[in-house]
């Protein structure tokens, strides 16, 4: 019996002792200097030298041979604590900064002295507790004790993002100390060595090591970079696993076979045939193997394409469309250049429903549509699947017997299509041409051209989203120039009434007569104004020196055949602002029109030109209806809101809004039952032309 458990733990120390050699061989010709890597290789190594003492030991014997592997022992812990204080202490770490306590540095020192003390005592025989062997067992179980409080302290120290690199490390680790513990405890209570417990602890070492590797290979900011070659690690894992299957599927034929009675041997054959069956349909199916490799890849592999990097290259590509690229060509080029694609084109949802051709890139334009619910759309919307069209050619991938469109016979070189999906909606989808050098369409790159379709949608959306603000924009502006517009014609009209209502009684009046035609002339004017204006869809905005006392004049004038007739206050000075001549005449004639509208026959209305400092101001008031607080603060300014039957309610509001305009000002003051005063104010055309050019300049 202690023949067998010697071969077994020198098996065990033996495959120890050869992986932790090669792994720290590997890191040694891997290192590119750094703290870090060279604890852990330290540790590595000496776990190596550590494991094959033991081995030694379990073949031979040699008592000092134990000694020295004892010695190597404390060496190996004392490295992982170093780099256990190595992570603590280093900045790029991954530890959050939360005041760090100040125990580890001197507290590792303590515990490797006190480990090293005992394997002196062990070695020279001195009981400094009890025996030289219990002596030895506590100052090692107060180590591996150190070393599960060491470890907690890292795993709690490092931020929540940081710690997906780091749990292989702790789980292996942890294991390796508890068992420590375990062993020494025992160790410690029985006063003798397990020859179990300490056959095992080499396998122990064994089954922890891939842990450490995998961490290894999930932080290459530990100064290097662990590469194994997918192929064989891909073959060694079906291998092993496939040993393993074996083992248990004969593991339980044997249970069957003994436990069964008659039907023992009957059923471990069904049982072996059947296993074997199972493992060779596995093996030989395309999907399992598939779904192994890229479970390897993600979690035991560096990825192939920094998605960072790639996230960002993406991002700007589509933010700045440069060298003379539209956005669809951008994306195009974007998308292409992550699989060495020449090109492409891109496919966008219109109004109607139909995807058509929006921009392409090395790629002839084809007049070719898909409609939107059809079987190729409903497939992507839903599936978010990326088509490669070289599988479905080769018969590969059926792709779940979707139904292609006929246009995609007239593409041969058509290779992958990607779907461009924004909330759930198909805005598009992506043609990418055939590569110029075969690429393997695995999942990273599928996830690479989801996130960049995704990205590269998100644009789109944004840009129809954009187009129809703009559009809905252009109707509204025209559709405010138009109420402007029919706002003036209905002056316009009321004019022509009020002279019509007036014809007939003074139609052989020839001072009526010359005022009917000059009121003619004026409103054939107006009228062929408002036409341009309506024909260019936007208003005049060209600004020069008006004439304020012939504007407001020629306002008065124009309002003559109303009762009561505004009058223009004597002693007006000659005042020159900057502003757009009709327009300025137009809401001056707005707010003299309202005066009137608002006051009797026997009322009054007057305007009065004065000039206070570098402002001319102008002063309308008049005897009429006025208007309540309420009115004036909440609707006065707003558009169509009016007191009048039938106002349309913009005339005030395009006023404030033009006065404002010109760096002006406008104040009312009005009470019910006897009148309204409107003051407006505005710069001088030195000032406003100064005024100006500063805000150029500036």
């Amino acid at each position: 019996m202690e023949s067998i458990l010697s071969q077994f733990s020198a098996w065990c120390y033996a495959f120890a002792t050869v992986l932790h050699g090669l792994f720290g061989l590997y890191l040694g010709v891997a290192w590119h200097k750094g703290r870090q890597g060279v604890f852990l290789i330290a540790a590595i190594a000496s776990s190596a030298l550590w494991a094959g003492a033991s081995w030694a030991f379990a073949a031979t014997g040699w008592v000092w041979v134990f000694h020295l592997g004892n010695l190597l022992d404390v060496l190996r812990m004392a490295a992982w604590f170093g780099f256990l204080v190595a992570m603590l202490t280093q900045p790029t770490s991954g530890i959050a900064d939360n005041g760090l306590p100040g125990w580890p540095r001197p507290g590792m020192l303590a515990v490797v002295s006190l480990a090293a003390l005992g394997v002196v005592c062990l070695t020279l025989g001195l009981p400094l507790y009890g025996t030289p062997l219990r002596t030895w067992a506590a100052t090692s179980l107060l180590t591996s004790v150190f070393g599960l409080v060491l470890l907690e302290l890292f795993y709690r120290s490092v931020t929540e993002r940081s710690r997906w690199g780091i749990k292989p490390l702790v789980l292996a680790l942890g294991g390796l100390f508890a068992f420590d513990v375990y062993l020494y405890s025992e160790m410690l209570l029985f006063s003798r060595i397990h020859p179990v417990i300490w056959g095992v602890r080499g396998f122990a070492h064994t089954l922890a090591l891939p842990l450490v590797a995998v961490s290894a290979s999930r932080n290459p900011e530990w100064t290097f970079r662990v590469s194994v070659s997918r192929h064989v690690v891909f073959h060694s894992t079906a291998l092993a696993g496939s040993g393993v299957y074996l083992l248990i599927i004969s593991a339980a034929g044997y249970y069957m076979r003994y436990f069964g009675g008659e039907w023992g041997e009957a059923l471990q054959l069904a049982l072996l045939f059947g296993g074997v069956l199972f493992l060779g349909t596995i093996v030989v199916s395309g999907a399992s193997r598939a779904r192994l490799k890229v479970f390897l890849a993600k979690h035991f592999f560096a990825y192939r394409y920094d998605y960072r990097a790639e996230w960002l290259g993406v991002t700007q590509a589509l933010s700045v469309a440069g060298d003379g690229l539209s956005l669809g060509e951008s994306v195009v080029k974007a998308l292409a250049d992550l699989v060495e694609s020449p090109g492409g084109g891109v496919w966008l949802r219109d109004s109607s429903g139909c995807y058509n051709q929006q921009a392409r890139l090395n790629m002839p334009h084809y007049g070719l549509q898909e409609h939107e619910g059809s079987d190729f759309t409903r497939f992507m919307l839903e599936r978010e699947w990326i088509v490669n069209m070289q599988e479905l050619r080769s018969g590969v991938s059926s792709g779940n017997q979707m139904h292609l469109p006929d246009w995609v016979s007239e593409l041969s070189d058509m290779w992958l299509v990607v779907p461009l999906i924004s909330s759930g909606v198909l805005v598009g989808f992506v043609v990418l041409l055939t590569p110029r050098t075969p690429v393997d369409v695995n999942w990273e790159v599928l996830d690479l051209l989801k996130m960049a379709g995704r990205q590269a949608a998100s644009y789109f959306a944004q840009m129809q989203a954009a187009e129809a603000l703009l559009e809905a924009r252009k109707f509204d502006a025209f559709n405010r120039m138009s109420a402007f517009v029919v706002h003036d014609l209905k002056n316009l009209v009321a004019q022509m009434s009020l002279m019509l209502r007036n014809a007939e009684r003074h139609k052989d009046n020839p001072e009526f007569q010359a005022d009917m035609l000059d009121t003619v002339r004026h409103v054939e004017a107006r009228m062929r104004s408002l036409m341009t204006q309506l024909m260019e869809k936007t208003p005049i905005n060209q600004r020069k020196p008006v004439q304020l006392k012939a504007l407001l004049e020629h306002i008065v004038q124009s309002k003559r055949m109303f009762n009561p007739r505004p009058k223009l206050i004597e002693g007006a000075p000659e005042l020159s602002v900057i502003a757009h001549s009709e327009r300025l005449e137009r809401i001056l004639g707005h707010i003299v029109q309202n005066a009137l509208d608002a006051t009797s026959e026997h009322g009054s209305v007057s305007v009065e030109l004065s000039q206070e400092r570098n402002q001319a101001c102008i002063v309308i008031r008049d005897t009429g209806s006025g208007m309540s607080t309420a009115f004036m603060r909440d609707q006065l300014f707003k558009p169509f809101q009016t007191t009048k039957a039938t106002g349309m309610g913009i005339g005030a509001y395009e006023a404030h809004q033009y006065v404002s305009e010109l760096g002006g000002s406008m104040e009312v003051q009005s009470e019910v039952g006897v009148g309204s005063r409107f003051e407006i104010r505005l710069p001088l055309a030195a000032d406003a032309q100064n005024a100006g050019n500063k805000a150029v300049a500036d």
